[in-house]
């Protein structure tokens, strides 16, 4: 069978897998629906096309390692344990949501699961997860710390200070770079001289990974390494995932004018959620009715987690200082 002799992993594992980029997949399209209708206030990066990444990375964390994330951080947020109910609370502003309806598509935060945040600023990730690293360490704790980031930062000050520290001290962090191609609407090729983000770690003196990151299965070998690496107290790895957003950079901007519709069509035909369906069914780990049973529970969980956010209260006008001042 595919999954015992091809891709190593169990049957149960797969269908983990590809049951979280479709939880993260069905709920980011439901974000773009309520975006439409103008239920959503501010931006929505949504996480179309990178399922895979957040999906392989967090796959080996537990509840108390901690992640830091971007202003693209659905994906994140959802395969490190948010429930779905409360992401699209929050994006709703519902006071039902991960951050209390405050933080919104670019702040989420649930510290209590080891959701360290999301950040619309570019590279804080990378330090605050050095950070993380570095506190685990003082603490002895078995701990793993992980920095999502988009191919934008990598020419950011943060990236170049965060690896530093991380490799002087050994620290038990899991840089992970998503590439995908574009800062905002900059082409990644056009701003540096050497567009191997996984290259860079050499200088740095520790690994630096490159992987499909529209396989899940390659993502997750690639992530267990690392995590075993760092929590053995063999310091951080450097990954770098090649991936594409399908949608625009965020909802209502423009897709056109920087990358052409032949070049999203070509990276649709690469969808993780397809790939992986694809050999499920062909080496013969799942059925079409077993595929087709994962997508019934997942599209119910959505609809049951955007009937509880809509039907949800906004914050009361008068807790809007609460959690700004400190209460001495």
């Amino acid at each position: 069978m595919t999954d015992q002799l091809e891709m190593g992993l169990s049957r149960e594992q797969l269908l983990a897998l590809y049951r979280q980029m479709l939880v993260i997949r069905r709920c980011e399209e439901q974000l773009v629906k309520l975006y439409a209708a103008g239920k959503i206030y501010g931006g929505c990066h949504t996480y179309i096309g990178e399922e895979a990444v957040a999906t392989g990375v967090c796959a080996h964390l537990r509840q108390d390692d901690v992640v830091f994330s971007t202003h693209r951080s659905h994906g994140h947020a959802l395969a490190k344990g948010i429930p779905p109910h409360e992401l699209i609370a929050e994006l709703l502003g519902r006071v039902t949501g991960c951050s209390g309806g405050r933080g919104g598509s670019m702040h989420l935060f649930k510290p209590e699961i080891g959701f360290m945040g999301s950040s619309g600023i570019v590279g804080p990730s990378i330090l605050l997860a050095a950070g993380g690293g570095y506190s685990s360490k003082l603490l002895k704790l078995a701990r793993v710390s992980v920095a999502f980031f988009g191919d934008g930062a990598v020419n950011n000050g943060a990236f170049h200070e965060g690896i530093n520290m991380a490799t002087s001290w050994d620290l038990p962090v899991l840089f992970v770079c998503e590439n995908n191609l574009y800062a905002t609407e900059v082409p990644f090729d056009q701003v540096t001289k050497n567009p191997s983000v996984a290259s860079r770690a050499q200088v740095y003196g520790l690994p630096g990974v490159e992987v499909d990151g529209n396989d899940v299965v390659a993502v997750y070998r690639a992530a267990g390494e690392a995590v075993r690496r760092a929590r053995s107290g063999g310091g951080p790895t450097l990954l770098e995932c090649k991936t594409y957003r399908t949608r625009t950079h965020a909802e209502g901007m423009r897709d056109a004018g920087y990358r052409t519709a032949e070049e999203i069509a070509a990276w649709k035909t690469r969808c993780p959620i397809k790939q992986l369906e694809t050999r499920l069914s062909e080496g013969g780990a799942a059925t079409r009715a077993d595929l087709d049973q994962i997508e019934a529970e997942v599209k119910a969980l959505v609809e049951e987690a955007t009937t509880f956010a809509l039907n949800s209260p906004l914050p009361d006008p008068s807790t809007v200082t609460d959690h700004v001042y400190s209460p001495m």
